[in-house]
C-alpha cells in the first residue's frame, strides 16, 4: 500500500497541470506527504486541500476512545464496503503526485524506492474523498494490482489515471468509474534509494 508520496510541483502550478481553480487556502501541504497530512486534491474542478486519509474511530483496551486512524488506501476490490460505498459513487477527485514510494528491503533495513512518469512532472491517482467531523475534508487514494515494475517491490500500487480518463473518473458512473480501477500499462521510472524508509520530514 502506498503510505508516501511527493508533490513536488507549487499550488500554481499544479492548477495550471490540472486546469483547476485554485482555493485560497491556508494549510501548509509539504513536499513529502504521509497519511494523515494535509496534501492537494482536485474535486469539483477545484485544487484544495484535504486531509490523506479517512478517519477510523478506535478504542483502547478498557474502552476509551483513541485518536482516530487515517485510513489512506482504499483497495478496489472493497470500494462497494459501507465504509467506501458512497463516497466512491459520489465524491470521486484527482489526486496530484510528482512520485509515489514503497518500502524494499529486509525488515529493519528497508529502503524507498520511488516511481514515477518518465516524461511529465506529475500525474494524477484516483481518489475519493469526504466530508468529516474530526479533520474536514479528507481523501484516499485508490489501489490495484501492481504492474510488472511494481510488482518486485509491492504487490499493489495506486490507480494512475491517464489525462483521457480524468472526466470518466470523475464525472462518469461508478461502473464506468471502476473499468478504470487497473494497473497502469505504461511506463514508470523506478528510482531505488539507499534513503531509510522511516525517515521522516516535518510538515
Amino acid at each position: 500500500m502506498c503510505n508516501l508520496y511527493e508533490v513536488k510541483s507549487s499550488h500554481t502550478e499544479v492548477a495550471d497541470f490540472f486546469d483547476a481553480i485554485a482555493e485560497d487556502f491556508s494549510a501548509n501541504t509539504a513536499e513529502e506527504v504521509y497519511p494523515g497530512y494535509p496534501s492537494l486534491v482536485v474535486a469539483d474542478g477545484k485544487l484544495t486541500a484535504m486531509i490523506w486519509g479517512f478517519p477510523l474511530q478506535r478504542k483502547g483496551a478498557k474502552g476509551q476512545p483513541l485518536k482516530p486512524k487515517p485510513v489512506n488506501n482504499t483497495r478496489t476490490d472493497k470500494v462497494k464496503s459501507y465504509f467506501w460505498r458512497f463516497s466512491f459513487e459520489e465524491r470521486r477527485c484527482l489526486i496530484p503526485v510528482s512520485t509515489f514510494a514503497e518500502a524494499e528491503g529486509l525488515k529493519g533495513k528497508m529502503t524507498r524506492t520511488w516511481f514515477s512518469m518518465p516524461d511529465a512532472p506529475l500525474f494524477a491517482t484516483a481518489g475519493i474523498w469526504t466530508d468529516t467531523d474530526e479533520w474536514g475534508a479528507a481523501y484516499s487514494m485508490l489501489m490495484t494490482e501492481a504492474n510488472e515494475q511494481v510488482a518486485p517491490v509491492h504487490k499493489r500500487m495506486p490507480v494512475i489515471l491517464p489525462r483521457e480518463s480524468w472526466d470518466r473518473w470523475l464525472n462518469g458512473t461508478p461502473s464506468e468509474a471502476y473499468d478504470l480501477c487497473v494497473p497502469y500499462a505504461g511506463d514508470l521510472l523506478v528510482d531505488r534509494t539507499d534513503e531509510p524508509w522511516f525517515r521522516r520530514k516535518s510538515s
